[in-house]
């Protein structure tokens, strides 16, 4: 019992100092507005013709897909998914299988890896799995 209390206050260590360096590294251009997320006439119109172009909405998606990643997941799946893989899976790695990765980031796994559906929308779920897509080995 007390192996898995200090196992996760390391994580939770871990995670509050990943957040504090991914919001200190997270160019600009990846963040959201400082105006709480309301979006301009601008915004707006670059959105509408976004989801005319699919390779737009990809862009967008996978952009704001690193920033939570940064964020939420870097502290266990380390920096640019860099990691051992020895205790968690390298997500480069991780099967074309978007229901799986939904359920596994929704529900937890193993006990090892906790479930964020209470913390994380769907859309940010879709967001995560653009960018884990987009650097996923070939």
């Amino acid at each position: 019992m007390t192996q898995k209390v200090h196992l996760w206050t390391a994580a939770f260590c871990a995670a509050v100092a990943s957040v504090s360096i991914a919001d200190m590294t997270i160019p600009v251009a990846a963040q959201q507005p400082a105006g709480g997320g309301d979006q301009t006439r601008t915004d707006l119109a670059q959105t509408d013709s976004a989801q005319t172009d699919p390779a737009q909405i990809d862009h967008a998606q996978i952009d704001l897909g690193t920033k939570t990643y940064a964020q939420k997941c870097s502290h266990c799946h380390g920096p640019n998914m860099i990691n051992a893989g020895t205790i968690t899976p390298d997500l480069r790695r991780f099967p074309d299988d978007k229901e799986r990765f939904f359920t596994t980031v929704k529900m937890g796994k193993n006990g090892k890896m906790p479930p964020w559906g209470d913390l994380l929308s769907d859309d940010e779920i879709t967001r995560l799995w653009a960018y884990i897509s987009s650097r996923r080995d070939r």
